[in-house]
């Protein structure tokens, strides 16, 4: 099955301790896109401006992302520019110049309507609970935000969680719109408000997933060499929901194995600047790096008495 994904398409230039990169692939509809794509067809809603380099895009076009809800308006595309210091834990932004994308309507082409598997991107929640009116019956609904929208739009956020199945944050993100130190008192507090699943992102620390029923954690590939981290978090969301997509299997293990696959995608996108490595990463890299993340985690229970 297909997923939609709606979010930013944008024009990043990044700095970090082992190179640069100026004017690349970037924006949070890409990095899930260019992920999701290895395991199931994409259909990317978002908005360029007039200057874009379309032919950027073919990096997506290649692997069959369908660009058919792509407004393209005039005046300048999103643009972000930022650095990472040594540590490559968080990025400190230099230049934010949103464009077009501060206008962004989202408008879901007919085709799409029909999706099974949405993907709300960090977009305003306001513009997350339109999108949602403009689709049928989806099977799953996942969405993100950020520290902006949770200080900005707190009460149309919550308002958000009634509506989704599933939503991801990182860890500073929880206990800013939960008011909780503890996570996983801050888990819970999503949710009581709707979602059947939360995926709190650590960083190089992994991943929890909490239910009603269940904890799961996924760890951090651990990589010798990591050039930038910036899409990480989409890149994880990607290989989740293309997974489930592929699929068409919710049950506890089936979100145990997507967990496990958004990691290994994280992983691959780190490895190189905006989404160079995603495109180059086959089925076979894939399965090789799930299994090395089996091997991180498999250990027999039984003690030797």
């Amino acid at each position: 099955m297909s997923v939609l994904v709606v979010g930013s398409v944008a024009l990043d230039s990044v700095e970090t301790p082992f190179g640069k990169a100026d004017d690349v692939l970037g924006g949070s509809a890409v990095y899930f896109s260019a992920s999701a794509s290895h395991q199931t067809p994409v259909q990317l809603v978002g908005v360029i401006g007039d200057d874009f380099p379309e032919e950027k895009l073919k990096a997506l076009s290649d692997r069959g992302v369908d660009l058919a809800g792509l407004e393209h308006a005039k005046g300048e595309s999103f643009r972000w520019r930022g650095r990472y210091r040594h540590d490559l834990n968080s990025a400190e932004t230099l230049e934010t110049r949103l464009g077009v994308f501060s206008h962004f309507r989202p408008k879901i082409p007919a085709q799409f309507q029909s999706a099974k598997y949405v993907f709300l991107g960090n977009i305003d929640p306001r513009l997350q609970l339109d999108v949602l009116k403009q689709v049928a019956k989806p099977k799953l609904v996942a969405c993100d935000t950020m520290n902006f929208w949770i200080e900005s739009r707190r009460d149309d956020l919550i308002t958000l969680l009634a509506h989704v199945d599933l939503v991801t944050l990182n860890d500073a993100e929880v206990r800013q719109l939960t008011e909780k130190s503890n996570l996983v008192q801050g888990a819970r507090w999503i949710l009581e408000r709707g979602p059947k699943t939360v995926v709190i992102k650590k960083g190089e620390h992994g991943a929890f997933m909490f239910t009603n029923s269940s904890v799961f954690y996924a760890p951090a590939y651990p990589l010798e060499s990591v050039f930038d981290p910036t899409g990480a978090g989409d890149s994880f969301a990607g290989g989740f929901m293309g997974y489930l997509a592929r699929t068409n299997d919710l049950s506890d293990a089936s979100l145990r194995r997507a967990m496990i696959h958004g990691s290994a995608m994280g992983s691959f996108v780190v490895e190189g600047f905006s989404v160079t490595r995603l495109v180059e990463v086959n089925s076979a890299d894939i399965e090789k790096r799930v299994a090395e993340f089996h091997e991180l985690v498999s250990f027999n229970k039984s003690l030797e008495r």
